[in-house]
């Protein structure tokens, strides 16, 4: 198909029906009536070959066409934007709005509290907003503008997305102060025979850990399964039983709750903790200002080095 055969009024308005999921939206967004939209998109759909949208629960819900279109659409119209609007700059003083970050329960444990004390010194007008990775479909809220950036260990953000490693997280093992293994040596055998609190944290890579031991046929006793992180320093400070967490969580939960932490007997993988976002905010000067805050405030120094002297440094892997 030619270019010059679509209008690109058409491309603008099929982004805002991905984005917003309603006609009704839409017609009030561009200035337009319900039949001008549904008369635009018909026209549309007449180009394409296909129905783009359909009916659904509430809106309108795009076709598997228009799924595998909406990404290349949106990159060429904020390409297209960026050249026709030259930046004037970002300035977080006077900037106002809600920024959104999605990440896991770990994160907002070790990141927000320095990330809120942050913005209320430098960006006084933005709010921020956390979702979980496990009650969205991240890859989707990204890729429609909804979710600015994720934190974490998160490898089903895969095609479409910049990656930035901030650290690699080593597990330790944590109990309350005054446990039988406070004294003692932590050797594999005290630690395979002693109660433990797994937590079973769908949709993060965090599993990998019980993967890990499975593979090497390391039994524990597990005494208590979650399906979450928060619980964990309610339950470790009034109960004999150890948990294998990640370190800074472990590091933000030992003063508060009176726990000790220790280096495992056995070594376990590090979990490589990103900074994601999608390829639509690339350019975006407030995306690009709120990158750097979170790189400043938890990459490790030795990553940053490693990235400036490297072929290619992290926060240009598109993934």
């Amino acid at each position: 198909m030619d270019l010059g055969d679509i209008d690109l009024n058409l491309l603008l308005l099929f982004q805002r029906l991905m984005q917003e999921r309603r006609v009704s939206t839409v017609a009030e967004q561009m200035n337009m009536s319900q039949p001008g939209v549904s008369n635009a998109l018909a026209k549309l759909r007449r180009k394409l070959g296909d129905p783009l949208f359909v009916r659904g629960p509430g809106g309108v819900v795009p076709t598997p066409f228009a799924l595998r279109l909406a990404d290349p659409v949106a990159q060429a119209l904020a390409t297209l934007h960026a050249a026709l609007n030259p930046a004037t700059g970002f300035d977080p003083l006077r900037a106002t709005g809600t920024m959104t970050i999605g990440m896991t329960d770990i994160g907002e444990v070790v990141f927000l509290p320095a990330l809120v004390e942050r913005l209320a010194r430098e960006a006084p007008g933005i709010a921020l907003n956390t979702v979980r990775e496990t009650g969205v479909n991240l890859s989707d809220e990204m890729a429609d503008g909804r979710v600015d950036l994720a934190i974490g260990l998160l490898p089903q953000l895969k095609g479409g997305f910049y990656q930035r490693r901030l650290f690699d997280q080593r597990y330790v093992c944590l109990f309350r102060r005054g446990h039988a293994l406070d004294d003692a040596p932590l050797t594999l055998a005290a630690w395979r025979e002693a109660g433990h609190l797994v937590v079973v944290s769908a949709g993060t890579g965090h599993g990998q850990v019980d993967d890990w031991l499975k593979r090497r046929g390391v039994q524990r006793r597990v005494r208590l399964t979650v399906p979450h992180f928060m619980s964990v320093g309610y339950i470790l400070q009034r109960t004999d039983l150890i948990a294998t967490v990640p370190e800074r969580l472990a590091l933000q939960l030992a003063q508060p709750f009176s726990l000790s932490l220790r280096a495992l007997p056995s070594t376990l993988p590090a979990a490589p903790i990103h900074l994601l976002w999608h390829a639509r905010v690339q350019h975006d000067e407030g995306n690009r200002w709120l990158r750097g805050v979170v790189i400043d405030l938890f990459a490790d120094a030795a990553k940053n080095t490693r990235a400036t002297k490297g072929a290619r440094a992290n926060d240009d892997d598109l993934r």
